[in-house]
């Protein structure tokens, strides 16, 4: 699968430019190509400049908003981000026209942190842009929830996130919900720590755009999860996890090939791979409540059998038990036997509840410090139109 990722804002161009940085290595090491283009959108010339492997013509960094910020940001106010993104949004489709490969694009993936403002603001706003000039192709967006610090200490914070969630919920074919806090390292530098973050949030996705776009026989799996699969798992609440086991040594020593004992193995390494990739969802949920699911299973051909294939997709199964469930084998790689698990249109989140809830905390607060309203007396769905859009 081939992706046009634009990223907004500064935690949206930094994972926007890790994509762009799994392009190179899928390039020179696969030879394939799995992003068509990288693009980053800012206000802010700084957060533009830090980054490396997206092309840093004016057409790839595209600076917005330079005469209401002066290149320095917009302080959080994602209203502002929003409003910057609808008058300037044709510089960012320009930047999309121009793309040399658009026509072999398959999806355009839309990245950007919830808490902040220009990010949390210009991808709602972008994103409806670009879906209604390319109506032929799905909109997905990855956004990024804030630290534990941040939700804690910023109350700004929390109502960028709610602001966010329901605009981009209203725009996008799917959403995919990364915690910021599942991957953080408290001994590590906060350079390293984000680093290390942005890797972890793209790493998942690397074997799956790849798996469709092999050329060489030798790497085309058996059962191939392409574009048309994954186009067809996405909707809505969507979270993403990648599971390792090691399988440098191929066979136990007290068997031949077809020893029984080799076959538990290499099936136990699958199921812990697959439990790996369940404990390392973007986003702690219960996968019970997804209607729409699918994994990959990348690994040395000698290592993937149909026993293997039958007690994951069982494995699964027994977790998310009302999910439609696509598979595919990717013969790749010599070490390692790798799942990735994509779980989609999920019913219930209690974390994404959660910041609503706190997001009309916050606008009831507010507006009671002004005078504009009494004590707080209606239901939940009704409160939740109180939350602004911001498209």
């Amino acid at each position: 699968m081939k992706l046009l990722v634009i990223g907004c804002g500064q935690c949206g161009g930094r994972l926007a430019d890790e994509f762009a940085r799994r392009d190179k290595r899928a390039r020179t090491d696969r030879g394939t190509e799995i992003v068509t283009e990288a693009l980053a959108i800012n206000t802010d010339v700084a957060d533009l400049s830090g980054l490396t492997f997206i092309k840093p013509d004016h057409r790839h960094r595209v600076l917005i908003g330079g005469r209401k910020s002066g290149g320095h940001g917009v302080g959080k106010i994602n209203e502002l981000g929003a409003e910057i993104a609808r008058e300037e949004g044709d510089r960012v489709l320009d930047g999309v026209a121009r793309a040399q490969q658009r026509s072999d694009t398959d999806a355009f993936l839309m990245i950007a942190g919830a808490a902040g403002g220009t990010g949390s603001g210009a991808i709602d706003e972008q994103a409806q842009q670009v879906k209604e000039r390319y109506v032929d192709k799905p909109v997905y967006a990855l956004v990024v929830l804030p630290f534990r610090y941040e939700e804690l200490t910023e109350d700004r914070s929390i109502y960028n996130v709610g602001t966010c969630l329901k605009s981009i919920y209203l725009v996008a074919d799917a959403v995919f919900l990364v915690d910021n806090q599942r991957y953080v390292t408290d001994k590590d530098s906060i350079r390293n720590n984000l680093a290390r973050i942005n890797a972890h949030v793209v790493d998942p996705f690397y074997n799956l755009l790849c798996a469709g776009e092999e050329t060489d026989s030798k790497f085309i799996g058996s059962k191939v999860l392409d574009a048309g699969d994954i186009i067809q798992t996405l909707s809505g609440w969507s979270v993403i996890g990648h599971g390792r086991a090691s399988v440098s040594r191929s066979k136990l020593p007290f068997g031949g090939k077809l020893d029984f004992r080799n076959a538990v193995a290499e099936t136990d390494k699958g199921i812990h791979a697959m439990n790996q990739a369940k404990s390392a969802l973007s986003l702690k949920c219960r996968p019970d409540d997804a209607r729409r699911a699918l994994y990959l299973l990348t690994a040395p051909h000698e290592q993937m059998s149909m026993d293997l294939i039958r007690d994951l997709s069982s494995s699964l199964r027994s977790i998310a038990t009302d999910a439609t469930i696509r598979s595919g084998d990717y013969p790749r790689g010599k070490d390692f036997l790798d799942v990735t698990l994509v779980l989609s249109e999920l019913t219930n989140s209690t974390k994404i509840s959660d910041y609503f809830s706190r997001t009309l905390r916050y606008i009831y607060l507010k507006k009671r410090r002004r005078g504009e309203i009494g004590e707080q007396q209606v239901g939940f769905d009704e409160a939740l139109r109180d939350i602004p859009l911001l498209l």
